[in-house]
């Protein structure tokens, strides 16, 4: 009788007749592991668990645990959730519902408002379904079939996404689950009763059609689900704790930064206290991207549109930039990358294998036309500055180099609290440009400069951008919430482009390696992820204001004002509050406004020379003397994260 192999994970191999289905193979593992599975995947490709497997091959058996266990159980709980809205709204026009960090969202369109006051009735009918424990079947249809189907329900923005796939040849899927169908890829949980009823809606926001503000505006819905009611507590309150982090709201509390409408959506004003830390930060990254060997350069905020023609981005990125502006006749360009500019400058100089590797950062600010309904805070924002650097090295250079970026990164992100990290290598994608040695070999570059840091990361097949493979690192908050920052990308496009080459040893001109990288990925965002991470209580060398002086009295100022001044003399940022109002209310504002110290100032002061102090984490420390003070602040500043 014939078999089909089956490899698993840890590379241990079994027998199985052919036609078995990753449930069945889940099942002669172990019951527990079957009644957790989520969604399978063989030979690298998600499958369904109820996909009969004809041949040989290697399987694994996905549960909630992993990403994409995650992902199809959170995408399958869309399903769910757009099935209840149907079953009361049978008017409800479906848009798309795709999984998302930490849960899901449904587009819909309905004449009435769907609110928070809604989500009870939904749930309740969510849990009827899941009582009901159907089968999701998948359904394979042609373009035409498709179009029909959906027609008959009446379901017209399916119709507008299946006329929007490129694949008039090809076979379209859908997914059923009792009397609900949903266009869908898949692969989905094998039943609704897999889903379980620890799900909860959080909310719901408008959002335009395709992200388009001259399409109709949507109803998302935003819900999440998990496997286990611990998980799901767990959940929610760090949605509340999240809340109370907004940086939005503790921008405008701790007067850090605002956006004003009569000014332009998505345009940041830095307050004093938000610029000066801004300040700190790119001082600090300066200081150490020149100890590292990096150039500094600054380029235009305009370019002529020539500029962009040559770099592609009039072709392939033209929606995402402002429309031109004329001057003397000829179009310039608002930037919306700093890359052309770091280009023309390696080729202002013919350039040696001696002068390799060259390396140029920029914190450069540039500018993006984002849809109004994406906009969000310093999150997503319309002018920003990128910590942009590009390094030009030989090809025997490129690992080296990829090590250095990482070890930067180490170092800069540890210093603003951040260790640990999801890392991602992206490879070839379909349609790419440059030869496949080239790609190979800087895929195995980045690869091999993960494996020497060991530093470990998830493989992200042709998932790498058209111009070459990548390195992406999203960082972990104290909220164990994952932000894109770090990106290492080597490029085999714009170095054609702009036709850049160096003198090599055997005497002929080549292509030198190209290498984007990013730290922060932009300062706006970066610095909405710190209010975030710390909730507005920055460590000691951060903070705008480091200690706030307060006197009790009118009679103490004097003494409060030599305080503040050797405070100033010994680089600390104090601020004096010398108003006519009483200690408490004075003491209560610093700490709303979290400032780190207080140094309080009364008669006992002022007669023995000393101070009394409180810190934001540790409250009163009594009376210190100065010199006690300014070496607890010294250390504290010196020993930062």
């Amino acid at each position: 009788m014939s078999y089909i192999e089956i490899t698993f994970p840890d590379e241990s191999v079994k027998k199985f007749d052919p036609g078995i289905t990753p449930l069945e193979v889940a099942k002669s593992i172990s019951n527990s592991l079957a009644k957790r599975a989520v969604v399978a995947k063989f030979n690298d490709h998600k499958i369904d668990l109820h996909s009969p497997i004809h041949k040989s091959g290697k399987l694994q058996i996905l549960t909630f645990n992993e990403k994409e266990g995650r992902d199809v159980f959170w995408h399958s709980s869309a399903h769910l959730m757009a099935q209840a809205i149907k079953r009361i709204y049978p008017e409800a026009q479906l848009g798309i519902g795709p999984s998302i960090e930490d849960g899901f969202y449904y587009d819909i369109d309905l004449d009435r408002p769907i609110t928070p006051e809604d989500f009870e009735t939904i749930e309740a009918e969510m849990n009827k379904i899941v009582e009901e424990d159907f089968p999701t079947q998948r359904i394979v249809l042609t373009p035409t079939e498709a179009v029909e189907f959906f027609k008959n329900k009446n379901e017209l923005l399916k119709i507008e996404l299946i006329d929007e796939l490129d694949n008039a040849d090809e076979t379209i899927s859908a997914y059923s689950q009792g009397e609900f169908t949903d266009l869908c890829r898949g692969p989905h949980v094998p039943s609704t009763g897999v889903l379980g009823k620890n799900f909860k809606l959080l909310s719901v926001a408008g959002a335009y059609w395709h992200g388009d503000e001259n399409n109709k505006m949507l109803q998302r819905i935003y819900g999440t689900n998990y496997p286990d009611k611990k998980l799901l507590k767990k959940h929610l309150k760090r949605i509340e704790e999240a809340k109370k982090r907004d940086h939005r709201k503790l921008g405008k509390e701790l007067q850090l930064f605002s956006i004003q409408e009569d000014i332009g959506s998505g345009l940041i004003l830095w307050h004093p206290k938000g610029a000066y830390m801004r300040h700190l930060i790119e001082n600090y990254w300066k200081e150490e991207h020149i100890r590292n060997g990096y150039q500094l350069v600054s380029t235009p905020h305009v370019a002529k549109l020539d500029l962009w023609e040559t770099s592609g981005h009039t072709d392939f990125y033209n929606e995402n930039m402002f429309r031109p502006m004329s001057v003397d006749e000829m179009d310039y360009q608002l930037k919306p990358i700093n890359c052309p500019f770091h280009m023309k400058i390696y080729n202002s100089e013919i350039r040696s294998y001696r002068d390799l590797p060259l390396r140029f950062a920029e914190l450069g600010t540039v500018y993006r036309y984002e849809r109004s309904g994406v906009l969000h805070g310093l999150m997503r924002v319309r002018g920003f500055t990128q910590d942009d650097a590009h390094i030009y090295c030989h090809p025997d250079q490129l690992t080296e180099e990829i090590i250095g970026v990482l070890e930067l990164m180490e170092k800069i992100l540890s210093a603003f609290g951040f260790t640990e990290y999801d890392v991602y290598l992206s490879t070839r994608p379909e349609k790419y440009v440059g030869d496949e040695a080239s790609w190979d070999h800087a895929t195995n570059a980045l690869r091999e400069a993960l494996e020497i840091k060991k530093m470990d990361y998830e493989l992200d097949p042709g998932e790498g951008v058209f111009y070459g493979p990548k390195i992406d690192v999203k960082i972990k908050d104290v909220l164990g919430r994952s932000w894109q920052c770090s990106t290492i990308q080597v490029d085999f496009n714009l170095p054609e482009k702009f036709n850049l080459n160096f003198m090599d040893v055997d005497g002929q001109r080549h292509r030198p390696i190209t290498i984007h990288r990013a730290i922060f990925g932009s300062l706006e965002r970066f610095f909405g992820i710190l209010i975030e991470h710390y909730a507005g209580n920055f460590p000691l060398w951060l903070a705008p204001v480091q200690a706030k002086v307060i006197p009790i009295a009118d009679r103490h100022i004097e003494f409060a004002e030599k305080i503040n001044q050797k405070l100033m003399e010994q680089n600390i940022r104090p601020e004096l509050d010398s108003r006519n109002e009483k200690v408490g209310y004075k003491i209560r504002e610093a700490e709303i406004q979290k400032v780190p110290y207080m140094i309080i100032i009364g008669d006992n002061e002022t007669q023995n020379g000393t101070v009394s102090v409180r810190h934001k984490g540790e409250g009163d420390l009594g009376q210190l003397s100065m010199e006690d003070l300014m070496q607890r602040m010294s250390h504290e500043i010196t020993n930062m994260p």
